[in-house]
């Protein structure tokens, strides 16, 4: 079988069917089983064998590490043998330590997408079967049907009213008409009207198509390939940028001052180099990429427990920085279970003959699945068997209407249901309820004025209408001169508990908005019920006449979008991010695609359209509000975490390195040799590794909060000071007070160095006081430890090849009290510093 078709479009569907050695039956599971191992998963993203050991090759690519690993090696071969294996020893268990805490958060999230599976409908052995579009291979035949993604690039055997969103490879606004054919070899990409491309998906109708090209092979596996193309970095990961880029130059800066000046100072080269380079790594918040990960690993995890699936483990942050959440009625306000209120006349009276023909409709649609049809079908049953189903025009979301070619004796008749607007453009005439027939021009009143009194009680009002017809099949066009029969009303009861989730959002700072296409008195009537404040709404035909600029004035102080069309979703989301808010958008549908991508989180559930799914960032289980309100939740946990890391590293770790350069200048001799500076920077890392468990305070989750780099700059001056003027007094202490020689010296500032800044994240880690704030029972067994080991090793064989020596009782004594001040100093300036400063 060839690798690749050229130009399959402007071959007869015999021929390529051959040619792939297929049929319209489909491949056995056998021959699609070897051709997965042949041609490999149907995916954009390659899956390399390698990644663990790529993984951890990442975790030294540091331009810092590489040079301070060449500088170490050049030492041994000037003859320090033994400080360039303690060196590279504590380098490469700081990067094991960073490699087992990413690939554990990897291999979850792994696991945890597998959940979300977007599936195709393949003929395989003959019969239909749901199979992951990754399992999808050349060959296969697939059933689609509106709603689904189209798995690879499709050659068209047959269709039916098929019309296909391509927008993402064409850039084409509007759904491009399918059918099957043959066409010719120069026709452009745009015009194969007999090709399914992958990356596009089906708006309506249903189509059966043969499987040519898969993966990379793809016209838009070519494009992303090409582009590379990678989803826009989130507000959280651009302040991360920010700050990692801030350091790093504070850094740079630093430590060429330092070398410089060691150099000036006449002391030997090579172990300047070495200790300005450890000093950096000191510096450098490098166990931020693998921080970061464990946190949203670990919040996708915990999320996951609540029926949240998070598929784009950065979208977390935006999850918990989410405060506004707009959202559709059906299913996530109301309880998702459209029930039939009434079928009536067009003088209001109840009409068997109305629910007939609306049960004829839904009886024998085979399009686009919908609950209003299964509502209609088990309010109450008929016997339509006289009935011959000839053909069918799908529902889709430009029509509004789903259209149904009926035979029953020698009679044709063509029945209609949709939207009552949609019914009433299409209709000439009217049925009164005595059988007669008259213009519709004369009951157009009567007939709005019936509707809006349904609306006005809650309910969704759809129209009813038939017309003759002398053919055995029909098109859209032929939806015209038709006879309006009535109406009928349906209900979604709002959920019991929906007020409470409504009330807890609110609690969390989160605005919940509705977009919904029903009419102003169908959403006003639900909003009423679930009890939002005051309803103000604004239609679709309102915000049609609206500006950009005039719509990001009035669309903080609406709470409903009624009468709403499909692409008018997507400006709501774009002018509410433009006034500064974080938008979730939770969508199920066809149409929500282009409101999912543009908003900050796009959320679907699993019970959704393909489309919906692939947009979304985060899937939820359930469609059920109450497990978004845990979601919340545990994003804006994940996100305090995350920035308690953030913290350390730019208090108590950056005030003690920059401490060590600014005494290096003083001291005639180095205050840290290199392997200390990076066994402190060793030790220090372990408690903050154990930040992803740690508890959160209620405070940190009550509102949304976002990354504000001048509040972390301000807290670093603050506490980096606090960190340095303790340093300094424990200097004055080791050499004024205690005389200690170089060794006593080091020995007694690594052990304040890494105690202090072990301690003080148990201060940071909370706005309230260290008594009343318990740390996560890791945190803290960690901290202990470290200060345990700390004290220990200048005690232990290894601390003579370390450059450490035991300390009498009086130095420890000294050092303990320099910690204790430390720490109440810190709880008091950190009360201030927040009573003070805005995060």
């Amino acid at each position: 079988m060839p690798q690749v078709i050229p130009s399959f479009w402007s071959l007869p569907a015999e021929q390529v069917l051959d040619q792939l050695k297929s049929s319209h039956q489909g491949l056995s599971r056998q021959e699609a089983q070897q051709r997965l191992t042949q041609y490999g998963a149907n995916s954009l993203k390659q899956k390399r064998q390698s990644s663990t050991l790529l993984l951890l090759l990442n975790q030294f690519k540091s331009p810092i590490i590489l040079i301070l690993i060449a500088a170490a090696i050049l030492s041994s071969f000037l003859g320090d043998v033994i400080d360039t294996i303690i060196i590279l020893t504590i380098v490469l268990i700081s990067g094991l330590l960073g490699f087992w805490q990413e690939r554990g958060a990897r291999d979850a999230v792994t696991k945890l997408l597998a959940l979300v599976q977007v599936k195709a409908t393949v003929l395989r052995d003959g019969k239909s079967q749901e199979i992951s579009n990754e399992e999808v291979v050349p060959g296969d035949i697939v059933l689609l049907a509106a709603g689904d993604s189209i798995p690879g690039d499709c050659l068209i055997l047959e269709s039916k009213d098929l019309s296909v969103n391509e927008a993402a490879l064409t850039g084409e606004t509007y759904p491009a008409d399918k059918l099957g054919g043959v066409l010719p070899n120069e026709v452009g990409l745009s015009q194969r009207t007999n090709t399914l491309y992958m990356g596009t998906n089906a708006i309506s109708g249903t189509a059966k198509a043969v499987v040519v090209q898969t993966g990379k092979q793809t016209e838009f596996g070519k494009v992303s390939e090409r582009l590379k193309l990678r989803p826009p970095e989130t507000e959280f990961e651009r302040g991360l940028g920010k700050f990692g880029y801030f350091l790093m130059e504070v850094t740079l800066i630093l430590v060429v001052l330092i070398f410089v000046a060691n150099v000036y100072l006449q002391r030997p080269v090579l172990q300047s180099f070495l200790f300005s380079l450890a000093l950096a790594v000191g510096l450098t918040p490098q166990l931020l990429p693998a921080i970061v990960s464990v946190n949203l690993a670990r919040g996708a995890k915990q999320m996951a427990k609540k029926q949240v699936i998070v598929k784009r483990l950065s979208a977390i942050e935006n999850f918990g920085s989410m405060n506004v959440f707009c959202t559709d009625k059906t299913g996530t306000l109301t309880e998702g279970e459209v029930k039939i209120h009434a079928a009536v006349d067009v003088e209001g009276k109840e009409s068997d003959r109305v629910l007939l023909y609306a049960y004829l409709n839904a009886a024998s649609e085979s399009g686009y699945v919908n609950p209003i049809d299964a509502a209609i079908r088990q309010h109450k049953q008929f016997d339509i068997s006289a009935y011959q189903k000839l053909d069918e025009v799908p529902y889709d979301f430009n029509r509004k209407r789903l259209s149904i070619l009926l035979k029953k004796d020698n009679t044709n008749q063509i029945v209609s249901k949709g939207a009552l607007k949609a019914i009433l453009d299409v209709c000439s005439t009217v049925e009164t309820g005595d059988g007669k027939t008259i213009d519709i021009a004369i009951q157009q009143d009567k007939i709005q004025q019936r509707a809006e009194e349904l609306g006005s009680e809650g309910f969704r009002v759809l129209g009813i209408a038939y017309r003759n017809c002398d053919r055995n099949s029909f098109t859209k066009d032929d939806e015209t001169n038709m006879t309006f029969l009535g109406y009928l009303s349906l209900f979604d009861p709002p959920k019991a508990d929906i007020a409470d989730t409504l009330k807890d959002l609110g609690l969390l700072g989160v605005t919940t908005k509705m977009i919904t296409g029903d009419s102003r008195a169908v959403a006003i009537s639900i909003i009423e019920q679930v009890g939002l404040p005051r309803p103000k709404v604004l239609t679709g035909g309102e915000l049609q006449e609206l500006s950009d600029e005039a719509l990001m004035h009035r669309v903080g102080k609406i709470n409903v979008f009624a009468e709403v069309e499909p692409n008018q979703k997507e400006r709501i989301i774009i002018a509410l991010k433009k006034t500064g808010n974080v938008v979730g958008y939770l969508g199920d549908g066809i149409n929500d695609a282009s409101a999912l991508h543009a908003a900050d989180v796009g959320i679907s559930v699993e019970s959704a359209v393909d489309v919906a799914k692939e947009a979304a960032d985060i899937v939820l289980m359930q469609k059920d509000l109450n497990v978004l309100v845990e979601g919340v939740k545990e994003g804006r946990v994940t996100f305090a975490n995350t920035l308690k890391y953030v913290f350390m590293a730019t208090s108590a770790n950056f005030g003690n390195m920059f401490s060590m350069a600014g005494i290096s200048l003083v001291l005639p001799f180095l205050p840290l040799l290199p392997s200390q500076i990076l066994l402190t920077n060793l030790l220090t890392d372990f408690p903050e590794m154990t930040i992803a468990t740690d508890r959160v305070d209620r405070e940190m989750v009550n509102k949304p909060r976002r990354m504000n780099i001048t509040f972390i700059r301000n807290f670093m001056v603050v506490f980096g000071l606090l960190s340095s003027v303790f340093d300094y007094l424990t200097f004055a202490a080791l050499l004024l007070l205690l005389h200690a020689n170089s060794a006593q010296f080091r020995t007694g500032w690594f052990m304040e160095s890494v105690i202090s800044a072990s301690m003080i994240v148990l201060v940071i880690r909370t706005r309230q006081s260290i008594l009343t704030s318990k740390p996560g029972k890791y945190l803290l067994t960690a901290t202990i430890a470290i200060a345990i080991a700390t004290l220990l090793i200048p005690y232990t064989p290894v601390a003579g090849l370390l450059g450490f020596q035991p300390l009498p009782i009086e130095f420890l004594l000294v050092l303990a009290a320099i910690v204790g001040l430390y720490i109440i100093c810190a709880e008091n300036v950190k009360r201030i510093f927040y009573q003070h400063v805005q995060s």
